[in-house]
Protein backbone atom coordinates (compact mmCIF):
# COMPACT_ATOMS: atom_id res chain seq x y z
CA UNK A 1 0.00 0.00 0.00
CA UNK A 2 1.40 3.39 -0.77
CA UNK A 3 1.67 6.08 1.81
CA UNK A 4 -1.20 8.03 0.41
CA UNK A 5 -3.19 5.18 0.62
CA UNK A 6 -2.27 4.30 4.03
CA UNK A 7 -2.67 7.69 5.41
CA UNK A 8 -6.60 7.55 4.00
CA UNK A 9 -6.97 4.24 5.49
CA UNK A 10 -5.55 5.65 8.83
CA UNK A 11 -7.28 8.86 8.73
CA UNK A 12 -10.52 6.73 8.27
CA UNK A 13 -9.78 4.57 11.29
CA UNK A 14 -8.71 7.14 13.40
CA UNK A 15 -12.31 8.51 12.72
CA UNK A 16 -14.00 4.76 13.98
CA UNK A 17 -12.30 4.93 17.25
CA UNK A 18 -13.20 9.01 17.56
CA UNK A 19 -10.20 10.59 16.65
CA UNK A 20 -10.77 13.66 15.15
CA UNK A 21 -7.74 14.38 12.14
CA UNK A 22 -6.66 18.10 11.62
CA UNK A 23 -3.82 19.31 9.76
CA UNK A 24 -2.50 22.87 10.27
CA UNK A 25 0.66 24.53 10.17
CA UNK A 26 2.59 24.00 12.67
CA UNK A 27 5.21 27.02 13.11
CA UNK A 28 7.35 28.29 16.19
CA UNK A 29 6.74 26.71 19.26
CA UNK A 30 4.13 24.02 17.72
CA UNK A 31 6.75 22.82 15.51
CA UNK A 32 6.44 18.82 14.61
CA UNK A 33 5.30 16.81 12.66
CA UNK A 34 2.22 16.32 15.04
CA UNK A 35 0.40 14.73 17.62
CA UNK A 36 -2.26 12.91 19.76
CA UNK A 37 -4.26 15.24 22.31
CA UNK A 38 -7.47 15.77 24.35
CA UNK A 39 -9.21 19.11 23.35
CA UNK A 40 -12.78 19.00 25.55
CA UNK A 41 -12.96 15.98 25.93
CA UNK A 42 -12.81 15.25 22.07
CA UNK A 43 -9.47 13.03 21.14
CA UNK A 44 -7.69 14.99 17.95
CA UNK A 45 -4.58 14.45 16.11
CA UNK A 46 -3.15 17.30 15.03
CA UNK A 47 -0.88 16.66 11.91
CA UNK A 48 1.90 19.79 10.20
CA UNK A 49 0.01 20.39 6.62
CA UNK A 50 3.30 20.71 5.06
CA UNK A 51 4.61 16.84 6.37
CA UNK A 52 5.38 14.25 4.00
CA UNK A 53 3.06 10.92 3.62
CA UNK A 54 5.18 8.34 5.55
CA UNK A 55 5.33 11.24 8.40
CA UNK A 56 1.73 11.12 8.34
CA UNK A 57 1.92 7.70 8.40
CA UNK A 58 3.81 8.07 11.46
CA UNK A 59 1.86 10.16 13.57
CA UNK A 60 -1.53 8.40 12.66
CA UNK A 61 -0.16 5.10 13.53
CA UNK A 62 1.05 5.94 17.12
CA UNK A 63 -1.88 7.68 17.58
CA UNK A 64 -4.37 5.02 16.85
CA UNK A 65 -2.05 2.49 18.72
CA UNK A 66 -3.44 4.48 22.03
CA UNK A 67 -6.57 2.68 21.11
CA UNK A 68 -8.78 -0.30 21.03
CA UNK A 69 -9.04 -0.93 17.28
CA UNK A 70 -9.76 -4.62 17.38
CA UNK A 71 -13.24 -4.41 17.06
CA UNK A 72 -12.80 -2.68 13.59
CA UNK A 73 -11.83 -4.15 10.42
CA UNK A 74 -8.29 -2.68 9.05
CA UNK A 75 -6.44 -4.02 6.40
CA UNK A 76 -3.22 -5.61 6.99
CA UNK A 77 -1.13 -3.52 5.80
CA UNK A 78 -2.84 -0.92 8.47
CA UNK A 79 -2.59 -3.22 11.50
CA UNK A 80 0.56 -3.80 10.40
CA UNK A 81 1.35 -0.14 10.54
CA UNK A 82 -0.36 0.61 13.82
CA UNK A 83 1.49 -2.26 15.49
CA UNK A 84 4.76 -1.24 14.24
CA UNK A 85 4.07 2.47 16.09
CA UNK A 86 2.34 0.91 19.13
CA UNK A 87 3.19 2.90 22.91
CA UNK A 88 1.26 2.37 26.24
CA UNK A 89 -2.10 3.82 26.36
CA UNK A 90 -2.58 7.32 27.04
CA UNK A 91 -4.57 8.03 29.81
CA UNK A 92 -8.57 7.51 29.30
CA UNK A 93 -7.71 6.36 25.28
CA UNK A 94 -9.29 3.26 25.23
Amino acid sequence: MKPDQLTDALEAAAVQVGIRVRYEAMTGETAGSGGLCRIRDEWRVIIDRRSTASERVAVLAEALGSFDTESIYLAPEVREAIDRHRRPTVGGAT
